[in-house]
């Protein structure tokens, strides 16, 4: 199946930010979507307004960093739509810190959600792909994993960690499954600063609001990869403001 038209996508973090812009842009391209995230009112939010404008949208409440939850939202893919082809594993947090604060918790986090979470998604979607013949991964990086700025260590290690499995699955994946990297720049996003320290936050918030791009950016390039026809992959796309170093 080439477009995006007809296919079933799931996307997790689709209560904001990237994912609600990314549920957004697909729904208008006839995609059905099904959408998981933690708070529950702001998913039932999106999806409403999707199905409010004649789109097909189901919401999951779900944590990535538990396993059972990612097997939810594939079941939920297939028990509603018959089958999924996409999966885009968005959920992220960005609780920056410096090393001597030690804020262990946010650390933990951090590889729970980024690490721990995309390989939840991987071993839930991988049966279906493999079952179905087809399937395609996106999973969202950062442009932390190619430049490390302090005081953003951590989440660049994990994000790097995203890019390096990523480029693992796709040399596994063979013919019949697509997988896609997409690392936005700074993005608008109610997540930029939030759990930081007070600091790296205001610091944060400050660059985000003088040069960062609107979440429609990186949803247009998650488009973009998912719309191509079979057989060719987008395996990778960057994507960050023209003033960002």
């Amino acid at each position: 199946m080439s477009g995006i038209a007809g296919k079933v996508v799931a996307i997790t973090g689709a209560s904001s930010g990237i994912g609600a812009a990314t549920a957004t842009y697909l729904a208008e391209k006839g995609a059905r979507l099904v959408l998981g995230a933690r708070r529950e009112d702001r998913l039932n939010a999106v999806v409403d307004r999707i199905t409010a404008q004649g789109g097909s949208a189901v919401g999951a409440v779900i944590d990535v960093t538990r396993r059972e939850d990612l097997k939810l939202l594939t079941d939920t893919a297939v028990n509603r739509f018959g089958r999924l082809d996409v999966l885009v594993s968005n959920a992220g947090t960005m609780a920056v810190s410096p090393f001597d604060e030690l804020r262990q918790d946010d650390w933990d986090a951090m590889v729970a959600t980024h690490i721990t979470g995309l390989l939840n998604g991987i071993g839930a979607a991988l049966p279906v792909f493999r079952r179905q013949r087809s399937g395609q991964f996106v999973n969202i990086a950062s442009t932390a994993a190619y430049v490390v700025k302090s005081p953003q260590s951590v989440y660049a290690a994990t994000k790097t960690a995203v890019k390096v499995l990523t480029e693992g699955l796709r040399q596994e994946s063979g013919p019949d499954l697509r997988v896609t990297l997409v690392s936005p720049g700074f993005t608008h996003t109610e997540g930029v600063g939030k759990g930081a320290s007070p600091e790296a936050a205001a610091a944060m918030v400050r660059q985000r609001d003088e040069i960062a791009i609107p979440p429609s950016a990186i949803a247009s390039a998650i488009g973009f990869a998912i719309e191509q026809p079979i057989g060719v992959d987008v395996s990778e796309v960057v994507v960050r403001p023209t003033a960002q170093a």
